[in-house]
C-alpha cells in the first residue's frame, strides 16, 4: 500500500447537544478552529475570570467528508489529531472509533474497519461542558491541525522511535525488530546505518545544535521490506545539567527565558505556525533563548520552530493533578497523557527538561511525593536523557482533610496564603530536600528569595526558576514583598541556578484578577506583541548588542487589573503629558552600556551611569516641556546606541510597520499585521483611539482585529477596532496562488495606510 498523508482542513461546524440531522445547520469552518474566540463576552458567566468571560461551556460538533477512490488492499488506515479541546469522541460512518479525554494530547485512531470506496463521513464531538475549566482560556472544539493517514501492513511507528545523541554519535532506537536502515544528511557528509532495533551512526564532525547555532539534519529511517519511511530534523547536541550550571555542547549557557500560554490574540487557540514564529523571533531579538510551554502539551508546530529558531525547551503535561480542571482525568490519563508528551517530542533537541506537573496540591505531603516519583519514573522509562522536574509553588501548607476534587477555585487553594501556610523555613527546607531527591532538577516558582538556602539545603541539585517575576522581589518572609532589585538579577547571583522563566513572556486571555480584564496584562508583550518596558529591561540583562530605551511614569493610564507582584509601575514610551502645564515627570532607562546621557530639546541635563543604581536601571525625574528627550548610551566613551522619543502632534495619518512584505514562492501564510497612527512629522500618537476599519483586495481574508488592550471588548471576529495607545491590528490570511494582496486601514481625519503582501519570482534576491 502506497503512503499517503492529507491534512483535513475544510469541515462543518455545530454547536448543540446533538448534531445537526442533514445539511441544516451547520457552517463551513477551517481546522484548525476555536469556536471559543467568537464567542460574545459574558461578565456574569460561570468561570467568567480564567475563561475571559467567552462562554466555553458546550457541545462542539465537526463533520468532514473524506472522498477514497479506493479502500487499501492491505495497509492501515487512520485519523490524526494534534488536540481536540476536549473529552472527544470521534465516529466514522457511524462507527464509534474513540476519542481522548485530555484536550492537550495529540492522538490517533486505527479506522480502517470503517472505511469505504467513495465518500466518508468523520464525525466529531468536543464536549467542553465540563466544569471546573482550566485556570486560562482553554478554547474549544478541533483546535489545532487533523490528518488522514494510510500506511503499508509493515510500517514504524513514529513515535515508538527514539533518537539520541552524544558526542556526536547519533543512537536510533527504531521501535521494531524489522529490519530497517537509517540516513543522516549534514554538513560533515552523509551518515549510514542498518539493522534491528538499535542503529548507530558515528557523526561527530557533524555540525552541532545550540540556541545560537541551531542547525538541524535531516534524517530517515525506513523499513527494508515495505519501504516506510519517517523523517525527522535532528540536531546533534550534548547537554549536561549539573550543580555547576547548564552545559551545551560543553559551554556553560544561562536559561533566559520567559513562560508562555498557547492562545495569541484574534486567534484565540487556533494559532497559525507562522504567527507563532513572528513571536519567537521577536523574542530572539529581545535576547530570550528558553521557553516554558505553560502548563500542558503544546502544538507539534511550535517545537519544530523551537528547533529551527534555536530555543532551549521546559516542557511540561499537566497543571495540578487531582485538582483543578486535570482532576477528572488525572486517574485514568496520567499515564497515558505522559506518554503522549514524552514519545511525540523526544526526538526535539530544543526540549531540555520534561515537567510532570506544576504548582500542584498538596506540595510536599506524602500523596503528593509518591504521585511525583510515579510521574517521574514513567518518564525517564521513555526518556532517560533529560532531567525530570516538577514545578514548585512557593507556599508550603499542612495536611488537611479537604476533599481536592471538590474545589473549585484550585489555584486559590493552592497558592493564596490561608491559616494552613507554614512559615518555617527549617521545615520547608526539609521538605525541599525530599523533593530533590526525587526530581534531577528543582524547579521553583517565585523562590528567588531563598536561592542561598536552597543552595546550602541541596548543594548537589541544580536549580532553575520556572517562573520569575518580571521586576519586584520579596524578602524570605513576608514572601510577597517589594524591593528593588530585579528577579532575574537574583537569578545570577547563585552558582548552580541555571536560570529563569519570566512570568510571562506575552499577555493572554483569562486567569482575569477580575472584570473587565478579559486576561492577563502582567507580561513583557503585550497580546499583539507589542514590547512593554518589562520586555526592555530584561532586554538590558539578555543581550549583549548595545541599546538603550527611555520611558516615562504615566499615572494617567487606566489599570488593566494585573495581579500584584506580577506588575511593574506604569512606565511607557511617549513623551506626551497635555494635562501638565508645569511638573516633573518620573522616567526610567533600561540600557546595556555603561553610560547614558539625557538632552532634553538639545539641552543636555545629565550622564549617568546603570552601575550606581541598585538595580541597574537609571530613574529619576525629568521637568516636562513638548518636544523631544534623546538618551544616548556609551561604551568605553563611545556613543554606541541611541533612542528618541518625541511629543506627538495632531494623529493626520495612518502607517502600518511593515508596508511591504514579501510571500513564501508557495503556499498560504498568516499575517498579524499592526498599523499605527502619527502625526505630520511621522511621530506615533501614543493617546489616539480613533476606530480604524480595514480592507483587503486580492485572494486575501480578514481573520480577526485586535489593539492590544486586555480591558478592552471590541469583538475580534470583525473588520474594525478603536485604537489602543495610537495602535491597532488586523489578522490577515492570504490564499495559496495570490501574487499580490493590498491590505488598506481607514480613520476619519486621517490618510489611510496601504500594506502589499507579494509573491516575487526565485529570481529577486531578498524580502522587504
Amino acid at each position: 500500500m502506497e503512503q499517503k498523508t492529507v491534512q483535513l482542513e475544510k469541515w462543518q461546524f455545530a454547536l448543540g447537544e446533538e448534531a445537526p440531522l442533514g445539511r441544516e445547520g451547520w457552517q463551513e469552518v477551517r481546522v484548525p478552529h476555536d469556536w471559543v474566540i467568537g464567542q460574545n463576552f459574558d461578565k456574569d458567566m460561570e468561570e467568567g475570570g480564567p475563561q475571559g468571560f467567552r462562554n466555553r461551556f458546550g457541545k462542539a460538533w465537526y463533520r468532514c467528508v473524506l472522498p477514497l477512490e479506493e479502500l487499501p488492499a492491505d495497509g492501515v488506515c487512520r485519523l490524526y489529531f494534534d488536540g481536540v479541546m476536549e473529552d472527544s469522541a470521534v465516529w466514522v460512518n457511524g462507527h464509534a472509533a474513540g476519542g481522548r479525554k485530555y484536550g492537550y494530547s495529540s492522538f490517533f485512531l486505527d479506522v480502517t474497519p470503517w472505511l469505504k470506496a467513495g465518500e466518508n463521513e468523520i464525525l466529531v464531538c468536543a464536549n467542553s461542558t465540563h466544569a471546573p475549566a482550566d485556570r486560562w482560556y482553554s478554547g474549544g472544539g478541533i483546535y489545532r491541525r487533523a490528518w488522514f493517514e494510510a500506511l503499508p501492513k509493515e510500517h514504524l511507528e513514529r513515535e515508538d522511535i527514539a533518537v539520541t545523541t552524544k558526542g556526536g554519535t547519533v543512537y536510533i532506537d527504531t521501535g521494531t525488530d524489522l529490519e530497517a536502515e537509517a540516513v543522516l544528511q549534514t554538513d560533515a557528509g552523509t551518515y549510514r546505518a542498518a539493522g534491528r532495533r538499535r542503529l548507530v551512526l558515528q557523526a561527530e564532525q557533524a555540525g552541532r545544535w545550540s540556541a545560537e547555532n541551531p542547525v538541524l539534519w535531516p534524517l530517515c529511517i525506513r523499513l527494508a521490506g515495505s519501504g516506510h519511511c519517517v523523517e525527522f530534523r535532528i540536531g546533534i547536541r550534548d547537554v549536561e545539567a549539573t550543580a555547576r550550571g547548564l552545559f551545551v555542547n560543553g559551554k556553560k549557557t544561562e536559561l533566559k527565558g520567559v513562560c508562555v500560554h498557547q492562545d495569541i490574540s484574534c486567534f484565540g487557540t487556533a494559532v497559525p505556525a507562522e504567527i507563532w514564529r513572528e513571536r519567537l523571533l521577536l523574542l530572539k531579538e529581545f535576547g530570550c533563548n528558553a521557553i516554558r510551554p505553560s502548563h500542558h502539551i503544546f502544538m507539534p508546530e511550535f517545537l519544530d520552530l523551537c528547533d529551527e529558531l534555536g530555543f532551549y525547551v521546559y516542557e511540561e503535561c499537566f497543571d495540578k493533578w487531582t485538582g483543578g480542571a486535570y482532576g477528572r482525568y488525572y486517574r485514568t490519563e496520567w499515564e497515558r497523557d505522559i506518554a503522549c508528551m514524552v514519545k511525540r517530542d523526544r526526538n526535539h533537541p530544543c526540549i531540555l527538561f520534561w515537567g510532570v506537573g506544576n504548582e500542584v496540591e498538596f506540595q510536599g505531603l506524602s500523596p503528593m511525593l509518591e504521585r511525583m516519583e510515579a510521574h517521574c519514573r514513567a518518564v525517564r522509562a521513555l526518556d532517560g536523557t533529560r532531567p525530570v522536574s516538577c514545578a514548585l509553588s512557593p507556599h508550603f501548607k499542612r495536611e488537611t482533610d479537604v476533599d481536592i476534587s471538590q474545589v473549585r477555585d484550585i489555584q486559590k487553594f493552592v497558592d493564596e496564603v490561608d491559616e494552613n501556610e507554614i512559615y518555617d523555613l527549617a521545615y520547608r527546607m526539609d521538605v525541599m530536600r525530599r523533593i530533590a531527591d526525587i526530581v534531577d532538577v528543582f524547579a521553583c516558582n517565585y523562590q528567588e528569595p531563598w536561592y542561598a538556602l536552597i543552595r546550602k539545603c541541596i548543594p548537589d541539585t541544580p536549580i532553575l526558576g520556572t517562573e520569575v517575576y518580571q521586576y519586584f522581589s520579596g524578602y524570605p518572609m513576608p514572601l510577597q514583598s517589594y524591593t528593588e532589585s530585579i528577579p532575574y538579577q537574583v537569578v545570577r547571583e547563585h552558582e548552580g541556578v541555571l536560570g529563569g522563566m519570566i512570568w510571562a513572556g506575552f499577555d493572554y486571555l483569562g486567569e482575569s484578577m477580575g472584570w473587565p480584564a478579559k486576561g492577563w496584562a502582567g507580561a513583557l508583550f503585550t497580546s499583539d506583541g507589542e514590547p512593554k518596558t518589562g520586555a526592555y529591561l530584561l532586554r538590558s540583562l539578555w543581550q549583549e548588542e548595545p541599546f538603550v530605551h527611555f520611558a516615562v511614569l504615566d499615572g494617567s493610564l487606566r489599570d488593566a487589573g494585573v495581579k500584584e507582584h506580577w506588575d511593574m509601575p506604569p512606565y511607557v514610551t511617549h513623551w506626551d503629558f497635555p494635562q501638565i502645564t508645569k511638573a516633573v515627570v518620573p522616567f526610567l532607562i533600561a540600557t546595556n552600556c555603561d553610560k547614558v546621557t539625557v538632552a532634553l530639546n538639545g539641552n543636555v541635563l545629565f550622564s549617568r551611569r546603570p552601575s550606581d543604581y541598585p538595580n541597574g536601571i537609571v530613574t529619576g525625574c525629568l521637568p516636562y516641556t513638548r518636544g523631544e528627550i534623546t538618551v544616548e548610551g556609551e561604551r568605553d566613551g563611545q556613543k554606541v546606541c541611541s533612542h528618541t522619543v518625541r511629543t506627538a502632534g495632531l494623529a493626520v495619518e495612518l502607517a502600518f510597520d511593515r508596508p511591504q512584505i514579501r510571500l513564501g514562492t508557495k503556499g498560504e501564510q498568516t499575517f498579524l499585521l499592526k498599523v499605527r497612527a502619527r502625526d505630520e512629522d511621522g511621530t506615533p500618537v501614543f493617546r489616539e483611539s480613533a476606530m480604524v476599519r480595514f480592507a483587503v483586495e486580492g485572494d486575501a481574508q480578514i481573520i480577526g482585529v485586535d489593539n492590544g488592550d486586555i480591558m478592552g471588548h471590541e469583538p475580534y471576529q470583525n473588520r474594525e477596532i478603536h485604537l489602543f495607545r495610537g495602535r491597532a491590528d488586523v489578522a490577515v490570511r492570504v490564499g495559496k496562488e495570490a501574487a499580490r494582496v493590498k491590505v488598506r486601514a481607514f480613520a476619519d481625519g486621517m490618510r489611510e495606510a496601504e500594506a502589499i503582501l507579494y509573491r516575487a519570482s526565485d529570481k529577486e534576491p531578498s524580502a522587504v
